[in-house]
């Protein structure tokens, strides 16, 4: 990549860039001649910086950070594991949308505007100028199903937050046994150069487990509770209302 098209993909300018080489956060490019091109690995490394800030780090601490990380790795290792904790977890692409075009999928939106805003709140669609950014389409989709269906879009929105906590604890579980198993041994070590390879194939390794599992795990408890469901209303005795004062 050339630094615009760095700049693009990790949502940051030219001059951020220089900015960073400058303060030593970003490893300089590889030159051809008197271009510099960037690969994945500085991509992985912007968007690690990106993350940090967003959490309140400054750069200087950032820097700082980096600068003790790299310390005893080489430098290719060390992005080669940013990469694989930076990378997306879905390959499922963002897609935009006008109002009309979302109010045409959740007509109840164009009455109660309220459920637009907690569409919003809930990251389901995200303001992009004068269109909307929907993040999943695939879950916006899901719940577009579950309208149709007949589940009212309040009532889907509640489940797409409740699904968002479960999810949320789901992944601190996965998460914490990387680190438990994983990372611990491996900074308790002092952080070998030569074991860096082995902590990044297994995060990259872990990453598929986790969705295999949840839905592998769902599958099967969706099979048991409709066996329930059905079984306790076939049972259900059917009641006959008794006439007021009947004898």
């Amino acid at each position: 990549m050339t630094i615009d098209e760095l700049a693009a993909r990790s949502a940051t300018t030219a001059r951020n860039v220089r900015s960073y080489q400058t303060q030593g956060i970003l490893p300089p490019p590889a030159l051809v001649g008197r271009t510099g091109y960037y690969d994945e690995g500085h991509l992985a490394r912007l968007r690690l910086v990106a993350r940090l800030q967003g959490q309140g780090f400054s750069l200087a601490g950032i820097a700082e950070l980096l600068r003790a990380w790299e310390e005893g790795h080489s430098l290719a290792d060390v992005l080669g594991f940013e990469q694989a904790l930076t990378e997306p977890w879905s390959d499922e692409e963002p897609e935009t949308a006008t109002l009309a075009e979302l109010v045409e999928r959740f007509p109840d939106t164009a009455t109660n505007p309220s459920l637009a805003l907690r569409a919003i709140e809930l990251g389901l669609v995200e303001v992009d100028g004068e269109h909307f950014r929907i993040p999943s389409p695939s879950l916006l989709h899901a719940g577009e199903e579950l309208v149709a269906v007949g589940v009212p879009l309040e009532v889907t929105q509640d489940e797409v937050a409740a699904l968002q906590a479960d999810m949320a604890r789901v992944a601190e579980r996965f998460v914490g046994l990387f680190e438990r198993y994983v990372w611990e041994p491996f900074a308790a070590a002092g952080m070998p150069g030569d074991r860096l390879d082995e902590v990044t194939d297994a995060l990259r390794r872990i990453r598929p487990l986790a969705s295999l599992a949840v839905g592998a795990t769902l599958a099967k408890a969706m099979e048991e509770a409709t066996a329930r469901s059905t079984a306790a209303r076939v049972v259900r005795p059917h009641t006959v209302p008794q006439p007021v004062g009947g004898s």
